[in-house]
């Protein structure tokens, strides 16, 4: 931890560590001390908090050679422009530099500065060398500073740092690797709605839990990932160009912004079929014991791209309630696509709203392949594992 105003945060992710089941131990410099004391760190973290004090060596342990060894990944927060510089450049004269410096473990770095401190060039030259050696970086984000107005600089929110952590530790880890590098990958997500009025609209239960979960999996083997959503709770997942919608019609038009370009199109939105003819621009009254609504039909996006599709390995959703095998099947070849992955969500344990699916990917000229119950991640990583295997023939 260094000395910005972020300090405080910094606490709140450290709970968060822990939360999660991570064992914490926390350096800090002298000025993150003016901020934020020693004794507060130490009851979060329930352990001694190092400081330059610390560099002193009693007759058993080298205290910064020994938190380096100890430690499986090395996290900077808030990153100032002065640790960055000092990280890219050796130095090492506090107990802090001293630790990452003898570190080998995966470092990530949160920068919080002023938006000037920033972009100055050195701070960018810097930040390039960082990433150069193999060092993460967030992305401060804009908002109001301490100087008492908005720009670029402000430390993220906790849940977002934790979630660019997970994913950058998984990149780290993953036994698939960077198999997707270089390839571009647009998925679309969760539901779309048609307005009926001002205040009412038709929609249905998706979630977007699968679509999110497969652009996360997709981001984090190296591919360049465009994410097209309907209206979700869900936080998109980092480095993924998020763009959202509401209606079917809106999710056409950038789907078909990007086709072109895309390698792997992946349709697990559940779009709605039809729309409301003419819908009412005020609010409708209770005036009559009935009401009547013209629906007409959207238009098929999945059946578009399959008759658009050169290169692209195209792979649509199809949620059924029965007959699934023998409905699914139909879709697959009436929409010409390379892969489809049915459910059934008549089941109230799996699909909408769950973390959890159970699946079967139908190919072309190739039996069914059901994949058991699982989570909706495991299932994106064996549908990016289907797809790897059906290119390489």
């Amino acid at each position: 931890m260094t000395g910005g105003i972020a300090a405080y945060k910094a606490a709140y992710f450290i709970r968060t560590l822990i939360k999660n089941g991570a064992q914490v131990r926390v350096a800090m410099t002298k000025a993150a001390a003016n901020f934020i004391t020693p004794m507060t760190l130490q009851t979060l973290s329930r352990h001694r908090v190092y400081t330059d004090e610390t560099l002193i060596y009693d007759d058993e342990i080298v205290p910064h050679i020994e938190l380096a060894d100890w430690s499986e990944i090395a996290i900077v927060i808030p990153a100032t422009a002065n640790i960055i510089a000092k990280i890219a450049n050796g130095i090492a004269d506090d107990f802090v530099t001293s630790t990452l410096l003898a570190s080998a473990c995966p470092k990530f770095v949160v920068p919080a500065m002023n938006e000037k401190m920033l972009t100055n060039k050195a701070t960018q030259r810097n930040m390039e060398r960082l990433q150069a050696d193999g060092i993460h970086i967030l992305e401060p984000e804009m908002g109001f500073l301490a100087e008492g107005y908005d720009g670029k600089g402000r430390l993220p929110a906790t849940e977002v740092i934790f979630k660019w952590l997970t994913q950058k530790m998984l990149q780290e880890k993953t036994s698939a690797g960077r198999d997707l590098k270089g390839k571009r990958v647009l998925i679309t997500a969760g539901k779309t709605i048609e307005i009926i009025d001002p205040v009412r609209y038709i929609t249905n239960r998706s979630t977007g839990k699968m679509g999110y979960a497969l652009a996360q999996i997709a981001s984090e083997r190296g591919a360049e990932v465009t994410l097209i959503s309907g209206p979700t709770n869900l936080l998109p997942p980092i480095d993924v160009n998020f763009i959202a919608v509401k209606t079917t019609a809106e999710m056409a038009e950038q789907v078909k912004r990007y086709f072109e370009k895309m390698d792997i199109v992946i349709m697990a939105a559940a779009v709605a079929d039809y729309r409301v003819e003419k819908p009412a621009t005020q609010k409708i009254k209770k005036n009559s014991p009935n009401l009547e609504l013209k629906l007409v039909k959207n238009i098929d996006i999945l059946k578009s791209l399959g008759q658009l599709k050169t290169k692209q390995f195209l792979v649509g959703f199809a949620a059924e309630t029965q007959n699934l095998l023998e409905n699914a099947t139909k879709k697959m070849r009436e929409k010409n696509v390379d892969l489809l992955v049915a459910n059934d969500v008549s089941r109230q344990d799996i699909g909408f709203g769950s973390d959890q699916n159970e699946v079967t990917f139908l190919r072309p000229e190739n039996k069914p392949l059901l994949i058991r119950k699982n989570s909706k991640k495991e299932i994106a990583v064996q549908l990016f594992d289907c797809i790897d295997s059906m290119e390489r023939r």
